[in-house]
């Protein structure tokens, strides 16, 4: 279980509207932009299946797997994006820290839970299926 200054997560308040503001930017990103996208494909999706021919159906249906693939991605994203914010063991905080970059103009800003750190494997991971995906719908487009 995660929490927050001592708070489990349903029951946590910010302390002021920094913090809040601070939240709500992770949760657009992190919660948003994957779901966003992945509706924007299944709106795709449904399109191509329901106006095209049926030469067209499979890729409605590689439009669908790339909307479903992209809401696990998502969750899993979401769920690392938990760890961000929740109370830490000093020791690991204090290494990460450590290891981080200082940033220009943030010198005295508040510190919101451990370091950012780029998404790599995620970012990864998302661009291999688009890629295959793509790729897939490439070979599609040839045989139709």
């Amino acid at each position: 279980m995660h929490r927050y200054r001592g708070h489990r997560t349903n029951s946590f308040l910010p302390i002021d509207t920094i913090e809040l503001t601070e939240l709500r930017a992770r949760q657009r990103t992190f919660y948003g932009a994957y779901r966003r996208t992945a509706l924007a494909n299944l709106g795709y999706a449904i399109t191509v299946l329901r106006l095209f021919d049926v030469r067209f159906y499979r890729i409605g249906v590689l439009f669908l797997v790339l909307s479903g693939m992209l809401i696990g991605l998502g969750y899993i994203r979401a769920r690392h994006s938990q760890h961000d914010f929740a109370d830490q063991n000093p020791e690991k905080v204090s290494t990460l820290y450590n290891q981080a970059i200082p940033t220009k103009g943030q010198e005295h800003a508040r510190e919101f839970g451990r370091p950012f750190v780029t998404a790599g494997f995620d970012i990864l991971t998302v661009t291999v299926v688009v890629f295959a995906v793509e790729l897939a719908l490439l070979v599609l487009v040839f045989q139709v």
